[in-house]
């Protein structure tokens, strides 16, 4: 499937760059050292990742003679260095090593497959059975997990703040989600557009652990790097789908800066534009439409949101109202002017997003 205009430049981490930014003031050198050292490993990641914009990248087929609608995973060990992809370790079919980073890593490769096949008839992140390839060990204490437009790589955290970031199946959902954007409505990484980037592979990477754990949406726990936390830090999560802001409360990481509404929305030129910040109020939009709505979330308002992403109708830079407008579009089409099409108007309504 090809792009609205090409590939954008995107790099895309599941800890935002304020986050680190603030570790690497630290006083403490055991919290300082190892975010710097993330922070310098992203900005390399990042250039690379627009020089591969530039010059293309390698094309990326299924093996030949496989099945599409079969995941084609393999999961490389970097041995603690920035070399990617690194030792192939595991392989698609092959049995659980002792390595349990490893099989964590396969285990989230599939259960993002499986959501995308059996939900949406996606097959892989392109839609054309692309393989899945994540390299886990990477670098020293690593504090990220990045999708750099053609595979995963996971840190294994620094033991003081963050924990094996292969730990919670969404942030490896959240971070495949970005490839899947990437080759649909490849929406632009900055501002809203930007924020609404980081949402969908909130809401899908939320979706797909709901999926493996079989939770309905007023079971789940809307949580987003559950998990991944160390014991010290005062919090639950990187980011909170049901209530933005609260997921973390702590002295040294601060406290979690997501709006939950428009009003709230915060104007910064970091973070590309606060894309990790602002994406709080669409991922609130989905979670009232959701549990309005009842039952397993990625079975209507996930469909609905993924007819928007995948339709063709979302222009990359997009902001929250056209979004918006496009899911009270696609509610209707699907379903009628029934309960999915008010509990949408109404989700969107409560966050202050107007519907055009």
């Amino acid at each position: 499937m090809t792009t609205n205009g090409g590939f954008q430049p995107v790099f895309c981490t599941i800890v935002p760059p304020h986050v680190l930014d603030r570790l690497a003031r630290n006083e403490d050198p055991a919290l300082s050292g190892p975010a710097r050292r993330s922070l310098e490993h992203d900005a390399y990641q990042r250039t690379k990742r627009r020089l591969t914009t530039v010059i293309g990248a390698p094309s990326v087929a299924p093996p030949t003679g496989a099945a599409a609608d079969q995941p084609h995973r393999t999961v490389y060990d970097a041995e603690h260095t920035q070399d990617l992809p690194g030792t192939k370790v595991r392989e698609e079919g092959s049995d659980p090593g002792s390595d349990a980073t490893v099989n964590r890593a396969y285990a989230g490769l599939g259960a993002t497959f499986e959501l995308y096949l059996k939900a949406y008839g996606r097959r892989s992140i392109d839609g054309d059975g692309m393989p899945l390839d994540a390299t886990v060990h990477f670098g020293e204490n690593y504090d990220n997990a990045f999708w750099n437009g053609e595979q995963m790589v996971f840190g294994d955290g620094d033991n003081e703040i963050f924990l094996d970031f292969t730990i919670p199946v969404d942030v490896i959902g959240h971070e495949l989600t970005h490839g899947v954007t990437q080759h649909t409505a490849n929406l632009t990484y900055f501002g809203q557009s930007g924020a609404l980037n980081e949402s969908l592979s909130d809401v899908f990477g939320s979706l797909i652990k709901q999926y493996t754990l079989g939770q309905t949406a007023a079971e789940a726990d809307w949580l987003i790097g559950a998990g991944l936390l160390a014991p010290r830090v005062t919090g639950t999560a990187l980011r909170s789908m049901k209530a933005p802001g609260t997921a973390y409360d702590d002295d040294v990481l601060g406290k979690d800066p997501q709006p939950a509404k428009m009003e709230d929305y915060v104007r910064t030129g970091r973070d590309n534009g606060g894309v990790h910040i602002n994406s709080g109020i669409p991922n609130h939009a989905f979670y009232l439409a959701a549990t309005a709505l009842g039952g397993y979330a990625w079975e209507k308002a996930g469909q609905i949101w993924y007819d928007v992403l995948t339709g063709g109708r979302l222009k990359e830079d997009a902001l929250f109202a056209d979004f918006a407008t496009l899911t009270v579009r696609a509610a209707r089409e699907r379903y009628g002017a029934g309960d999915e099409l008010q509990a949408v108007q109404k989700a969107w309504e409560q966050v202050g997003v107007r519907t055009l």
